[in-house]
């Protein structure tokens, strides 16, 4: 499950990233006889030869390269560019990544370029990442030298909005998701084997899924003759993403909007009695023991030998992987979506995953960048026709091939050989499985999602309104280190409280000392701080 929330963003694993980059435009002097836009939509080769680039790597592709140096679009991209990449990967393991950031960030040891999720990952945002001398403001080098992604913004002012911090500063290349069927990828998945076995419906409510798990967890579904069934899996990291049932009470794990007012889910009522329903379940053995401590492996394992019941998932990383992995070991496996839960039947879900055009996620040029024009020229190739291409489908003739004016992946690329998931078969040779900075085409989605349940996955998840979600809001510099700070405790209090709710080590009694400890970090200044980002957003 782990490895979904990097897809995602992934992502968030890597969210504790912060970068540098240096604005200086003069340390790349003389190459501004062949810096002006271009009157095709390709930007000219810049004159790199070398290039650092931090970005977390991907299970998908980890499985089957040890960089993604020696993935076909970036081989491809080298050719063409004459630039050759050193890509520096974190570990997988989140807190050994961020311990890693941590490290390369107070030794100042900065790569050329640093992918991550900005929105989230510096402590107080982009603009306090330019202001530490971090990052460099991008505009400028946009205007000048990167007519592909300029273009792009200028037909498209609401993306540029979203990249865009309150005083103005791009900060990003960023990861842009160009149609809404691109921007829903997650959701609730059931085994619908498992419920046409028991004779139960697809539950709605939460009080249909409860009974669905009870039955799972009592009536042999894998039927082995062992009570050895793990109903539900559901991590942490997955209650924090667009909140898959917690949302069912209406809140979020974190800062939402309710007509225009911020709030903050985990203090409200409404979180206490998401607590109690969840603790019922961990203490009726519901909810997979190893909750706490997620394993992307072992995860995996549970899925394919047929122990796991229910979970929350990415249509391509989980409905597909699984899918595919499945099919030829087990053919009644089903793993299906399942609709985003309410309270109430006949009640409209208002949570569920829905990213905006940008997620906040992309490559920051940092100030150890010693040539940033040519640097912008390098990751502008990704936002032209070519770049389109490249990253969304990879090789011409080796991953895909044209047909009727659109780039179709070749039947071996989408029918991989058993053992082998759809997505180990693309992250051979390009990106849009994952997010980096360039434009996800809808006609790349629409191929990737090879099997029926994950276009059905697709309309099922893409019902809830999703209208209390924040956009992309950002601090000033000025509150963004009081934010920060805040924040920090908070969010790793409220963390270890949720756990401990969860699992009984805290009473559920407790829950209005837990509400008033975390007023008395500040979480009042944290709402007050976020409205006024949400009004200035709202202005831009």
């Amino acid at each position: 499950m782990k490895k979904k929330m990097k897809q995602v963003g992934s992502i968030i694993l890597v969210s504790a990233l912060a970068v540098s980059v240096a604005a200086c435009s003069k340390q790349s002097g003389g190459e501004t006889s062949s810096a002006s836009p271009q009157s095709s939509k390709e930007s000219q080769p810049p004159k790199l030869t070398n290039l650092t680039y931090w970005v977390a790597n991907h299970s998908a592709a980890s499985s089957q390269m040890k960089t993604f140096a020696e993935m076909g679009m970036y081989k491809e991209l080298e050719k063409i560019t004459g630039v050759k990449v050193e890509f520096q990967h974190p570990p997988l393991d989140a807190q050994q990544a961020k311990e890693q950031f941590n490290l390369m960030l107070t030794s100042n040891q900065l790569p050329d370029i640093l992918e991550t999720s900005w929105t989230t990952g510096y402590p107080g945002g982009p603009e306090k990442a330019i202001k530490d001398a971090k990052i460099i403001k991008l505009n400028d080098l946009i205007d000048k030298y990167a007519p592909n992604l300029k273009k792009l913004l200028n037909e498209h002012p609401d993306w540029k909005k979203q990249i865009t911090t309150d005083e103005g500063s791009i900060y990003m290349f960023p990861f842009l998701r160009g149609d809404d069927k691109v921007r829903v990828f997650f959701g609730p998945t059931i085994r619908q084997d498992w419920l046409d076995k028991l004779g139960l419906k697809m539950p709605t409510t939460i009080d249909e899924w409860y009974t669905v798990l009870k039955t799972f967890k009592e009536k042999d579904p894998n039927g082995n003759g062992k009570a050895d069934e793990i109903p539900f899996y559901l991590d942490k990291s997955l209650i924090a993403t667009d909140a898959p049932f917690l949302g069912a009470w209406g809140i979020n794990y974190s800062f939402y909007q309710d007509g225009g007012k911020v709030k903050y889910g985990p203090i409200q009522p409404e979180f206490k009695e998401f607590l109690t329903t969840m603790n019922k379940w961990y203490k009726e053995g519901l909810l997979d023991k190893d909750f706490a401590a997620p394993n992307e492996k072992l995860f995996d394992n549970k899925m394919t030998t047929n122990l796991l019941g229910a979970s929350v998932q990415f249509n391509g990383g989980g409905v597909g992987k699984f899918g595919t992995l499945m099919k030829d070991k087990d053919p009644k496996f089903k793993l299906v979506a399942a609709p985003y839960p309410v309270l109430k039947a006949g009640d409209k879900a208002i949570w569920g995953q829905r990213d905006f055009a940008s997620n906040g996620y992309g490559g920051a040029i940092t100030t150890s960048n010693k040539n940033p024009i040519e640097t912008v020229k390098w990751l502008d190739y990704a936002y032209g026709e070519k770049g389109d291409l490249l990253f969304n489908y990879g090789l011409e003739g080796v991953s895909y091939k044209m047909e009727n004016g659109k780039a179709t992946f070749l039947p071996e690329i989408l029918n991989p050989p058993a053992g082998v998931s759809v997505q180990q078969s693309l992250a051979k040779y390009n990106r849009a499985t994952w997010s980096a900075p360039f434009v996800l085409s809808d006609n790349f989605q629409l191929q990737y999602l090879v099997l029926p349940e994950q276009k059905n996955a697709l309309e099922i998840w893409s019902k809830p309104t999703a209208e209390r979600k924040m956009p992309l809001v950002s601090p000033t510099q000025e509150e963004s280190s009081k934010f920060a700070s805040l924040m920090t405790d908070i969010q790793t209090y409220q963390d270890e409280m949720l756990l401990k709710f969860i699992m009984g080590v805290e009473p559920i009694d407790n829950f209005d000392k837990y509400v008033k400890k975390i007023q008395s970090m500040g979480i009042e200044d944290g709402i007050k701080i976020q409205q006024a980002a949400l009004e200035r957003f709202n202005k831009r």
